[in-house]
Formats: structure tokens, C-alpha cells, sequence
């Protein structure tokens, strides 16, 4: 139904907490569709999430990977279990870190678990949650959310956000600051902003709000799903491992961002993760801006629309075995995730599609590149891959329920 509906359809308005967190709707995931969203998108893709401005932010990733596997090379003792959703939490929220904020202290910005905290609060706040949210007509709506606080929680989360972005903010526009030798994502905006007169500060604070959500938690969550479809799967894992290792045969060199068009295989397990497990199971909500007919079926103005792209990834309609992971039924076809492939939409479609897929996929292939290449991975004594539970729990982002522990063991070929 989501093909018939793209050109009537628009992102849920009227989720309480995403309108205040986004400065009033001013950023891209949760504005409403009209010519100043299609110019703020333009201009998100060109300067900030494009192929190329990916490429250009290579070096941060690799720096940032490249401390992850050193530090998981010494710790000490070497047979003990990581957690692995600290460690790719922390790999992740350092990166965009890196390439928000800048290279040291964006990395430092982000390992403080105040602004931890409070960004996974406003995790929550972005999905449909409060009276308002579900009871839109109802005047007792607002009522009963003040009246229970959730009001005021998400006026703290939105003033603690945005005194983090003012502080960077005004850093990078001090004229003592010393001039990096490589632009981040702010002095990018901050051009922006001085060129475009369009765009106000409250525009950068919301693009770098739907930044951090693009980027940290759902690339996070799809990492903690391949490595956990992994381990229940060995034969797929060492598949995978041979690929990368042939590839960098050279002892002492790392993955390279350069490497990733090469690892056919690997990409394949990645769309295999993103097929079943979809880091936003229904997408950013919708509604209908006019009356629609689908079907024979009559859809009034300002209906909301759920994309169940969890389900639509599990079709045996379209797909052979559903359940089971297995990357080799992408091979040979020109099936992939940029919303042409109906059923495969882990970043929706149309105009509404997730902008920063570029950035997204690669990030979670390069990490995942350089996990499988530096380490061979095993599970704590005692534990089964029958043990390793799939349960996984949230409400716009849906992560494992439980932790994942493994042992990584250094790689010597």
C-alpha cells in the first residue's frame, strides 16, 4: 500500500515529544512535507549525508574502529566476555561524535554518560507515546500528560539537548577557535547557515538532532543484530571472515573504508540483518494529508499510517524460507535497501526515505568488516548458540532485549 499512498501521504505530525525536541519540527525525519522541507532535505543530503561528504568523514570511522579493535586487543584477561552493546554503543555515538563536534572533542563530548542519558530519553520522546499522541481531539489529552509529567520530562530532555548544541555551537563559532585541518559536521552547517539565509540556528540544532538518531542508535541496533545472527550462525560468519581476510591479506593493515565495494559477501549479510531485523520496524509514523481510495478501501484525511516493513521483510510471499538467515539469496539479484525493492524497506521509500542511508550502510559495513577481519568471535563457556536469545523490545528503534556477550580473540592468520 505504501507505493499508492507515497504522493498523500506525510510524517506524522503530532507526536508531542518529536515537535518540541525538533525545535518545533525544524529538522527533516519529522517535519511536515511542504517546500521548506524540501529545501532543508536538499541541502541535508548535498552538504552533510551525500556519498561524497561520506567519504570525506572515512578518515574519523576508520580512527575511531581503529581504537575499538586495539583496545579490545589488550584488555585484559583476553578470554574475557565483551559486552557488546556498550562497546558498539560507545563506537558509534564516538564516531558521530568525531564527525559532529570534531575529532578530539566530539570523541570526549560522547563518552559522557549525562548526554548518554539524555539522548536515549529522547529516543523515546521521538516515538508515540503520550495522551496527546493517541487521543490527538481530546482536550483532556494535554491535561493528563501534565498531570503525569511527561510534559515537563520532555522540556528537561529538550533543554538539556539544547544546551549540549549551543555550547558546540557557539565553540565552533568562537574566532579564537584554532581551524581543524578537516571540517566537521558543524563548520558544515554553520557555512550553511551563513550562506543560506533561510536556514536559522534552530534548523542546524534539529538537523544535528536527526544526525544523531540517523546515525548512532540505528546503526548501533543493526550491528548488535549481525553479530548476533552471526554467532547463531558459524558457517555464515567464517564465509564472511575468509572474504575480508583474502582481501587484506597484508599483516598489520586494517579494513579500509576503500575495501568495502569489494566485500560482496559481507554486504549481503547486511541486507539479510536489515531484512529481518529492521532498526524501525513500522518507520517514522504517517498520516494522510487528503481522502484516498486503496483497494476499494475509502482512507480519510489525516489517518495514520504504520509501514510494517518487519513483516513485509518476512513475507513468504516473497521470500523462501523468511526465518532463516541466509545472505545467499541476495546473490545474483539487484535486490537492495534504497526503497526501489518493496520488499525490503528497512528506511522507508519515496520522499520519506531516510536520508542518510549512505552514512548509515557505512558505517555498520565498515564496523562490521573490521570486527570479523581483526577477531575470530566465540560465546562465554558455557553458552550455547541455542542460548543466544533473539527477544528484542522498544518502541521506534527495536534493539535486543538482552546483552550481547562474546569473546573476541585476536586474529593472527
Amino acid at each position: 500500500m505504501l507505493f499508492v499512498l507515497e504522493g498523500n501521504i506525510i510524517t506524522f505530525l503530532n507526536i508531542s515529544g518529536a515537535k518540541l525536541i525538533t525545535y518545533g519540527q525544524q529538522d527533516i525525519a519529522f517535519s511536515p512535507y511542504n517546500a521548506s522541507w524540501r529545501e532543508r532535505r536538499k541541502l541535508f543530503v548535498s552538504e552533510l549525508v551525500s556519498s561524497k561528504r561520506v567519504q570525506s568523514f572515512a578518515y574519523a570511522l576508520e580512527a575511531q574502529v581503529g581504537e575499538l579493535i586495539q583496545s579490545l586487543s589488550l584488555r585484559s584477561p583476553p578470554t574475557e566476555a565483551v559486552n557488546l552493546n556498550e562497546t558498539l554503543f560507545t563506537l558509534i555515538d564516538g564516531f558521530i561524535g568525531r564527525v559532529a563536534f570534531g575529532s578530539m572533542n566530539g570523541a570526549k563530548l560522547m563518552k559522557y554518560a549525562k548526554f548518554q542519558q539524555v539522548f536515549s530519553e529522547a529516543m523515546v520522546a521521538l516515538s508515540p507515546f503520550s495522551a496527546q499522541d493517541f487521543f490527538p481531539t481530546l482536550p483532556m489529552s494535554r491535561w493528563f500528560d501534565k498531570l503525569v509529567g511527561l510534559e515537563a520530562r520532555y522540556q528537561r530532555i529538550f533543554l538539556e539537548l539544547d544546551s549540549y548544541f549551543e555550547m558546540v555551537l557557539s565553540q565552533h563559532m568562537d574566532p579564537g577557535r584554532v581551524k581543524p585541518d578537516k571540517d566537521d559536521l558543524v563548520d558544515v552547517l554553520i557555512s550553511l547557515w551563513k550562506r543560506q539565509g533561510k536556514v536559522t540556528k534552530d534548523h542546524l540544532k534539529a538537523l544535528l538532532m536527526d544526525a544523531f538518531i540517523g546515525g548512532t542508535t540505528t546503526s548501533s541496533v543493526t550491528l548488535l543484530w549481525a553479530m548476533s545472527e552471526l554467532i547463531k550462525n558459524p558457517a555464515v560468519m567464517k564465509k564472511a571472515q575468509a572474504e575480508i581476510r583474502s582481501l587484506v591479506r597484508v599483516k598489520q593493515r586494517l579494513v579500509q573504508v576503500d575495501d568495502l565495494c569489494k566485500l560482496n559477501y559481507l554486504k549481503m549479510v547486511v541486507k539479510e540483518t536489515l531484512r529481518l531485523h529492521p532498526p524501525a520496524p513500522l518507520l517514522v509514523p504517517r498520516e494522510t494529508i487528503d481522502h484516498v481510495k486503496v483497494l476499494g478501501y475509502d482512507i480519510p484525511s489525516k489517518t495514520r499510517i504504520f509501514v510494517n516493513v518487519w513483516a513485509m521483510g518476512r513475507d513468504p510471499a516473497c521470500w523462501d524460507r523468511p526465518e532463516e538467515f541466509y545472505p545467499e539469496r541476495f546473490e545474483g539479484i539487484d535486490t537492495d535497501f534504497y526503497g526501489s525493492h518493496y520488499e525490503l524497506l528497512p528506511f522507508g521509500a519515496g520522499r520519506r526515505i531516510c536520508p542518510a542511508i549512505p552514512m548509515g550502510a557505512t558505517i555498520v559495513e565498515f564496523t562490521l568488516a573490521s570486527l570479523l577481519h581483526s577477531f575470530d568471535w566465540e560465546l562465554p563457556d558455557g553458552v550455547r548458540k541455542e542460548d543466544v536469545s533473539m527477544e528484542g523490545t522498544g518502541r521506534q528503534v527495536f534493539c535486543r532485549k538482552t546483552p550481547l556477550y562474546l569473546v573476541p580473540s585476536v586474529y593472527t592468520g
